[in-house]
């Protein structure tokens, strides 16, 4: 495989957004593990959060951090948010719309943890929207390579400086590539968990490599529980029933039909007061019901994808609750960035939810993590488009014997990973992990 200038694993919105974001002059390469399209950004259903204007910026600043348990970095929010509307303008230059009102103006919505309606959204499939505009601008460009199923197993690094990956492609053949600067934008940690919205196939590769080579983690174990997924029986991904839901009025109901939470607070302590009802019940799931706060047609305009599946899953939206559960949802921690995307590793950056920039401190914002992948995952791009000048690409000598039991390299990272993360959070391991296949 020939070498490139820029390598960008990972095809979410961070990924593709950092692509665009680079000079058109640079030889990128970008790879994904699966599909294009089967990156947690598609699945993103409830919007990305805007600045509404000078006056919202106190409260959107206290929404993040009060959600965050203010461990969240300031300065790393208050880039976010100042950054936000430059941002909105790019992907709506980029072709991505957004929902309207009747008389041409955005449609704002609003989720938990929210003083303002703040938030844009198209139906219910924002991610899918944002993330297949930005796929289609940058299979435009002509330098950037873009391979599917195909998994980057190591990076190649000396003295503490990158200098390339390790990948397999889909036929098995294990290859080395070198280059100027590497991007890891390969999502979360969802496929280690039994029950999570994530894509089955994003194992947190990166967060044991990182370990290997002692690029530094920043919390690992704060890890959300989303409160309301489809409940099933069945194995594999679990359906998201956005939090958009919620803001539009729908209701927790315990095992009686009564309603027993405030459903816009934070989701952690939201998913809190669901594990508490369920235990009190003696029940695997609550019910969320939304009948009463939005008509059948509201329903079907504004949750489309979310009224199908449900139907799908033998339950009518506009006439009856539908059973959920808490599940694991989005990874607040990562690898260890600066507020642009610079990881401990020379040469290295880390954008997306890969990333932990400090914006969402313990617990996210909903609605911040669309907006905050692209707003850092612009400024790594920019931060390499300043300096990738002075670096040469240096081909090293790399040991392929150590990557010849693939599947026994997926099981050890596996056991890096969650072994971190227990070591980092007991509790939380024993009550999320521990009875995990």
């Amino acid at each position: 495989m020939e070498n490139f200038e820029v390598i960008i694993v990972g095809t979410g919105a961070a990924g593709l957004y950092a692509a665009l974001s680079l000079p058109r002059d640079l030889n990128i390469l970008m790879i994904t593990k699966d599909a294009a399209e089967n990156s947690d950004s598609f699945l993103a259903q409830g919007g990305i959060c805007v600045q509404l204007n000078d006056d919202d910026y106190d409260s959107y600043f206290e929404d993040t951090m009060k959600a965050g348990r203010y461990e969240n970095r300031n300065e790393s929010v208050d880039i976010m948010i100042r950054s936000s509307r430059d941002v909105i303008n790019d992907l709506i230059n980029y072709g991505v719309e957004f929902e309207k009102e009747e008389d041409g103006s955005y449609s704002y919505t609003r989720e938990g943890g929210h003083s303002e309606f703040r938030i844009l959204h198209y139906d219910d499939v924002t991610g899918k929207e944002i993330t297949s505009k930005l796929l289609m601008q940058v299979k435009k460009l002509s330098n950037v390579t873009f391979l599917e199923y195909t998994t980057m197993v190591d990076i190649i690094a000396k003295d503490n400086e990158a200098k390339g990956i390790v990948v397999v492609d889909k036929y098995g053949k294990v290859s080395c590539v070198f280059g100027k600067k590497l991007i890891l934008a390969t999502g979360g940690i969802g496929g280690l968990f039994k029950n999570s919205t994530n894509f089955r196939h994003l194992t947190g590769d990166s967060f044991a490599i990182a370990l290997k080579h002692g690029i530094e983690l920043e919390n690992i174990h704060y890890i959300q529980i989303h409160p309301t997924v489809f409940y099933s029986e069945e194995e594999g991904r679990r359906f998201l029933i956005s939090e958009s839901v919620r803001g539009e009025g729908a209701i927790l109901l315990d095992k009686n039909g009564e309603r027993f939470t405030d459903e816009l607070q934070p989701r952690d302590v939201v998913t809190g007061e669901i594990v508490k009802q369920m235990k009190k019940d003696g029940t695997k799931h609550v019910w969320l019901s939304i009948k009463d706060a939005m008509n059948a047609e509201e329903i079907k305009e504004r949750f489309p994808n979310i009224y199908a599946h449900c139907l799908e899953e033998g339950y009518d939206l506009t006439k009856e609750a539908i059973p959920v559960v808490p599940a694991q949802h989005y990874l607040m921690g990562g690898i260890h960035t600066d507020k642009n995307g610079k990881t401990t590793m020379k040469n290295l950056y880390a954008a997306g939810e890969t990333a932990c920039n400090g914006v969402h401190g313990a617990n996210r914002l909903a609605s911040n993590s669309l907006l905050e992948s692209l707003v850092f995952a612009k400024r790594a791009a920019d931060e390499i488009s300043q300096n990738i000048a002075n670096v040469q690409i240096e081909k090293i000598d790399v040991d392929m014997s150590q990557y010849e039991d693939l599947n026994k390299l997926k099981e050890e990272n596996k056991k890096i990973v969650l072994d971190e993360i227990k070591r980092k959070d007991g509790d939380f391991y024993d009550k999320w992990c521990n009875n995990e296949d």
